[in-house]
């Protein structure tokens, strides 16, 4: 992507939060995405001959994914970077030259020169290099999800608390241009009551990683084994879970879950095929599925309300009692009469009712080109909200201002993919467990 392309992109994000906030009222988005707040334009003027230095950790393919994206920003510079793993370090520095080399990521946390660190590492290295970095006196970025387990995203929960430095963490789709208006038409009370959420995440690969030897087995192939990762409910439920909460406005109360290895039996201990429900005090209820032995369905990311239904992964939203032909029930059945489709018109059975209609008329939540990701891609998404996010850091890292509730909702959303995975190996249901409670989760 070029450097004109990617920074027209970052403005066009600003300039829509701009127009969204025109249109709708600048208090109502607001109330929606908090966190958007210091992204603006007016905002952006500030910080035009300014630079926030950046070192980042771990530079793998996720870690280099950011460096294409920090690399074009006017705001931003990579001054530092750091792995153990040597191949990795040895392309990143082909990206950034000027940057500095480090295989120990405390020592580079001494350096005076770096305002921000990004983290791209294992899931269990995150608790304590964020905790580390913010003690540094560091701004941070870190991938999610949050932490491992409960008792270290508490503890980084803690810690933001007592620091004044910024904390981020990739929770992407709170800045993706779809989610920020669907989740604004949802709550303006376009789909009606919220009475339902189906999330689901499909891919079809091994997830697996070549290894140069097998004493680096465990290293790179990180995600398959329980001491380094959580899975799939924190490698992917975990965005889609925040959606969730995000659309709802509150936090499930409890869980239920079965976990199996069906497919890839390859020595991995963590589940290749996970579904659960999430259950809300009001009733309502998330359904969540993911595998990574077949593609077919996809990603979705559904909010289902009593007068429509929002897909909000692919962009668009479906009006109750609206069809793309605007035929009846029994007139669709004529016409398959007619086209010989049925060999006779059953004599009995349920009303041709209008609900009966076989189609829905799709509505685009922002008009215009957008990107839709299909979810298949270990690494990112062109346009998915992970640029913008990451430029609201390098932002914070020159403002200080702190980017509200993402603390918050990356925590939320950690907590319940950590819950998921209890109730999965326990096999019964879990409820939210006080210990763990926020004053920020709303329950009821």
């Amino acid at each position: 992507m070029s450097k004109k392309t990617e920074k027209q992109t970052d403005l066009g994000l600003r300039q829509f939060i701009k127009d969204l906030g025109y249109l709708s009222g600048g208090a109502a988005l607001l109330a929606t995405t908090p966190w958007l707040q210091s992204f603006t334009p007016e905002k952006a003027k500030e910080i035009q001959s300014e630079k926030a230095r950046i070192a980042l950790i771990g530079t793998g393919s996720r870690g280099q994914y950011h460096i294409h994206n920090l690399l074009p920003m006017k705001h931003a510079e990579i001054v530092a970077l750091c792995d153990i793993y040597a191949p990795n370090l040895k392309e990143a520095a082909r990206l950034c030259p000027k940057a500095k080399k480090y295989t120990d990521y405390r020592k580079m946390l001494e350096s005076p020169d770096i305002d921000g660190v990004v983290i791209a590492t294992p899931l269990n290295w995150h608790a304590p290099m964020v905790i580390d970095a913010l003690s540094a006196g560091k701004h941070v970025f870190c991938e999610k999800s949050m932490a491992l387990t409960m008792d270290q995203c508490k503890a980084i929960y803690d810690a933001s608390r007592k620091t004044d430095k910024v904390l981020y963490f990739c929770m992407q789709r709170l800045f993706d241009e779809k989610y920020i208006k669907g989740m604004q038409m949802i709550h303006s009370g376009l789909i009606g009551d919220v009475v339902g959420l189906r999330c689901h995440w499909f891919r079809n690969h091994d997830w697996r990683r070549p290894v140069p030897s097998a004493a680096l087995e465990r290293q790179i192939n990180w995600r398959l084994y329980r001491q380094s990762s959580a899975g799939l409910m924190t490698e992917l439920a975990s965005h889609q879970l925040e959606v969730c909460n995000w659309a709802m406005h509150r936090i499930p109360r409890s869980v239920v879950g079965l976990g199996d290895i069906v497919h890839w039996k390859d020595g991995r201990e963590v589940y290749d095929s996970v579904s659960l429900t999430y259950r809300y005090g009001n009733g309502v209820k998330i359904t969540y599925e993911s595998l990574i032995s077949n593609k077919y369905n996809g990603m979705e990311d559904q909010v289902l309300g009593s007068k429509g239904t929002m897909n909000l992964a692919t962009g668009m939203y479906f009006l109750e009692g609206e069809d793309a032909s605007a035929n009846s029930g029994i007139e669709q059945l004529l016409s398959q009469i007619g086209n010989k489709v049925f060999a006779a018109v059953p004599a009995a059975g349920s009303s041709w009712r209008p609900e009966t209609q076989k189609a829905y008329k799709p509505h685009y939540i922002v008009e215009g080109k957008y990107h839709i990701n299909d979810g298949l891609s270990m690494i990112g998404a062109v346009k998915d909200g992970s640029d913008e996010i990451l430029s609201a850091f390098c932002q914070a890292c020159i403002t200080g201002e702190k980017g509200k509730d993402i603390v918050e909702e990356a925590y939320c959303a950690t907590m319940l993919c950590l819950l998921g995975n209890q109730a999965m190996e326990e096999q019964r249901k879990i409820d939210f467990p006080d210990e763990y409670k926020i004053p920020y989760m709303k329950f009821e």
